[in-house]
């Protein structure tokens, strides 16, 4: 391999380092909006906290369809808008988490849809983890790390919650602790790490 070769093979690997390397995705979205969006998820990441949780289901059900829809709608619409600027969107997929989200607002309404919910649920884990992967494997930077907790966010979010009733019950006391420091943790470490990326973007523009 002569020089030029070298030179040109050196260059094509700095150039798909420098595509694959994102810290921040310029959304197009108001400031005020992005806040807006971050303290909603904040908000949803302490209403997982079961006795929270239990109050909010049994006096104000619909409340706990817009907490949980209105935070990560807004930032997923984001990110989805940052990203088509990049060599691998995964536009698609954005726009299936986006629809399931919002299919999961109406479905969040009434007692009545919970068959329709749990297939909602289902779906937002099979589309949440491929999604998920897939940024953090082609990504690096803090967009990889979007992709990473993602993945925890949504196993977090579904299976968690079904094994620790499984080996301790539906309890809130000390047994259950674990899942409920995982289940308030991991979603408010991952409101902050889509935080980051999105209101870098602002400040970058």
């Amino acid at each position: 391999m002569n020089n030029d070769t070298k030179a040109s093979t050196s260059e094509e690997m700095r150039s798909i380092a420098q595509l694959r390397k994102v810290d921040y995705v310029e959304s197009g979205l108001p400031r005020w909006l992005l806040v807006a969006a971050f303290i909603g998820m904040l908000v949803q990441a302490a209403e997982w906290w079961s006795p929270f949780s239990h109050w909010v289901r049994e006096h104000v059900h619909w409340l706990q369809a817009i907490i949980d829809t209105f935070g990560p709608v807004i930032m997923y619409y984001a990110l989805m808008r940052g990203m088509k600027k990049l060599y691998r969107p995964m536009t698609k997929l954005w726009w299936l988490v986006l629809a399931l989200n919002v299919a999961g607002f109406f479905t969040g309404l009434s007692s009545a849809f919970d068959v329709v919910a749990l297939v909602v649920a289902v779906s937002l884990l099979l589309v949440y983890l491929p999604l998920g992967t897939a940024i953090a494997i082609c990504y690096r930077g803090r967009l990889q790390q979007v992709g990473i907790w993602m993945v925890l966010y949504i196993l977090t979010g579904t299976i968690v919650p079904v094994v620790s009733a499984l080996l301790v019950g539906s309890s809130s006391g000390t047994d259950n602790l674990l899942m409920e420091v995982l289940t308030v943790c991991v979603p408010f470490i991952y409101a902050c790490v889509i935080f980051r990326v999105v209101y870098r973007g602002i400040e970058q523009a």
